[in-house]
């Protein structure tokens, strides 16, 4: 089956691991999981085209473009997905809802994006404003970097000019059509060469056009096959019940990811799936002890005890038994999915690092990927959660709104 899931009716404001299509996505989630990384290997290893796209570390997100109601230019947060959808279309729209740094970047926006002549609504993220640009010296090299949230990504100075003269910098990865913003329809992808030029605004895409660097030998094609042959193997011995039962529980499925986050802040592999799930029984039961224990009425102890009994009813042998060939499934798609990042890493153009507590730059690699349904529909995200997901998480490393500003 193909990669075919289309986004219609979705609006990109989240965007779901790749391995945690096991866990929300039922048994079509966890097929399109699969295919998708198949997907990826057969495009690196020369036999297929795909869409594929970096994921930037930036913030805030910006929604902008004409409204299909009045025809004016606006800028928006998430907001704009609201009932009534919040947007500004001037500066004292924006003083009257938004302060501090967040009112800066928006009130530049509104000044400087309408220069790039924007057909549409498009979404993009933040990644620099006046001021936030720096010229540093890292690992002996010269650069212009700028840091919006945990990475700190860094051009080489001689071929950073443009960034340097730039009002803001902002990466553009997802394009809206619809006569309404209650029907607006995404699709992965902004075609920024249909942008006007503005030396006030270092407009990027997020597309990876050119992946030849990245091209896997048959050694690594077949590491990757391998990895996904077993998935498959294990997938097809998941009770199918027990994968649309956690589908349509989205509340223990978060539960259960918030579990299995607590092993990536820790850096640390799952390794005995089994001992996972009794370790998972043993988190819940904890965790709702004390949520009982906050609790000061009988009634509000007994609404914590009935959550937990109602989570546990999903614990029987029979499932419990599905959850370890789950999360060995999971396992195998993470190792694919690491294969492919990887060799993904190798061709970024332009350097990424994070910062420590005590100073030290580390260089690190890109956010992660986002593997696009060819027909422009879902598309899910390929992170490396054990490096950068750690540095999101880790009190350790520096965000840019931690650092002094110049």
């Amino acid at each position: 089956m193909e990669f075919k899931n289309f986004i219609a009716e979705q609006k990109n404001t989240h965007m779901t691991h790749i391995e945690d299509k096991v866990l929300y996505g039922g048994v079509n989630g966890t097929r399109q999981a699969i295919n998708a990384l198949r997907e990826l290997r057969d495009m690196l290893s020369g036999q297929t085209k795909s869409k594929l796209s970096t994921k930037w570390d930036g913030a805030p997100a910006i929604f902008c473009g004409t409204d299909p109601s009045d025809g004016k230019f606006f800028i928006a947060k998430k907001g704009i997905f609201n009932k009534n959808p919040q947007l500004f279309k001037s500066a004292q729209e924006i003083d009257a809802e938004l302060s501090g740094d967040l009112a800066v970047k928006m009130k530049l926006a509104l000044k400087h994006v309408p220069e790039l002549g924007i057909k549409g609504i498009i979404q993009g993220d933040f990644l620099f404003s006046t001021g936030d640009t720096s010229n540093e010296v890292i690992e002996g090299d010269k650069y212009t970097t700028f840091h919006p949230n945990t990475i700190i990504y860094a051009i080489p100075y001689d071929q950073a000019a443009d960034v340097r003269k730039a009002k803001i910098g902002v990466v553009w990865h997802t394009t809206y059509t619809g006569d309404t913003f209650e029907s607006l329809k995404a699709s992965y992808g902004v075609d920024v060469s249909k942008f006007k030029d503005s030396k006030n605004v270092w407009s990027q895409d997020a597309m990876l056009r050119d992946v030849s660097g990245a091209t896997m030998d048959a050694k690594e094609t077949k590491e990757v096959t391998e990895h996904l042959s077993k998935a498959g193997k294990i997938f097809n011995q998941i009770s199918g019940s027990t994968l649309r039962e956690l589908e349509g529980n989205k509340d223990l499925a978060t539960l259960i990811e918030q579990y299995n986050n607590t092993f990536v802040r820790q850096q640390t592999v799952i390794t005995n799936t089994k001992a996972h799930v009794q370790g998972l029984i043993k988190w819940l039961d904890a965790k709702f002890q004390k949520e009982k224990d906050k609790r000061s009425t009988e009634k509000g102890k007994a609404t914590q005890q009935k959550k937990l009994d109602d989570f546990m009813k999903f614990f029987s042998t029979k499932n419990q038994k599905n959850l370890v060939a789950m999360f060995d499934l999971q396992k195998s798609i993470v190792l694919a999915k690491l294969k492919l990042i990887n060799k993904l890493n190798s061709i970024s153009k332009i350097d990424a690092f994070v910062q420590t507590k005590t100073g030290y730059k580390i260089r690190t690699g890109a956010e992660g990927f986002v593997a696009i349904d060819k027909l422009g529909g879902d598309a899910v995200k390929l992170v490396d959660r054990l490096e950068f997901s750690y540095n999101n998480f880790s009190p350790d490393i520096l965000k840019g709104w931690d650092k002094v500003k110049k």
